[in-house]
């Protein structure tokens, strides 16, 4: 059976909301490692590269959310101690 702490949650929470605040930065910092291969030239090109920067975004978003809310779980129910 799943045992959840209310501490852990708590800090889950937090930690979603920390992931909030820093996903603005972060996905500033990808984008800009992102565009320096290089611009696209062509109409095709500019396509794929709006798709693959939009896929970006999912994923740091993804990953950024998962990262922080784990890490505020893991706090929380060390405080719960």
């Amino acid at each position: 059976m799943l045992n959840l702490s209310l501490f852990g949650l708590l800090g889950a929470i937090a930690g979603t909301a920390i992931a909030a605040f820093c996903y603005g930065p972060l996905v500033k910092a990808v984008e800009r490692g992102f565009r320096a291969r290089g611009e696209p030239q062509t109409a095709e090109q500019r396509v794929a590269f709006e798709h693959e920067l939009s896929l970006l975004r999912r994923a740091v978003l993804a990953v950024d959310i998962l990262l922080f809310a784990g890490i505020g779980y893991w706090l929380g129910t060390l405080v719960e101690g």
